[in-house]
């Protein structure tokens, strides 16, 4: 059974950075790609950032130039560093890891890390 974690939320001033981190129980080149979802309240799940196991990286242009995103292979664990947090990036980050295995489609979500921008 494959765990993922999700940690780094918490309350931060607009403008202020914040560094989410993504713990995965077995090496992250067994995975197509890292992706990073967020959830506001009422709102639907939107894709916000995505690292695949070439290294490419792709964003949501809502965070992009603000959010970048890395992984750390050694440790098996992904980040998601933003800085000009905004009070609109409010909300539950989730990361997520896919991989199709016999031609069936896999994803593992962490159980989330709430993020809040507010003065």
């Amino acid at each position: 059974q494959v765990q993922v974690v999700e940690s780094g939320g918490g309350l931060v001033q607009p403008g202020g950075s914040l560094r989410l981190s993504c713990a995965v129980s077995e090496s992250i080149f067994s995975f197509d790609a890292m992706d990073w979802y967020r959830q506001a309240p009422g709102k639907q799940r939107e894709l916000v950032a995505t690292i695949y196991i070439d290294g490419a990286t792709k964003y949501a242009s809502s965070v992009k130039g603000r959010f970048t995103i890395s992984r750390d292979n050694a440790k098996n664990t992904g980040y998601l560093l933003m800085n000009s947090l905004k009070p609109e990036d409010t909300a539950d980050y989730y990361c997520n890891l896919g991989r199709l295995m016999s031609g069936v489609r896999y994803d593992y979500w962490g159980q989330g890390t709430q993020v809040t921008v507010s003065s």
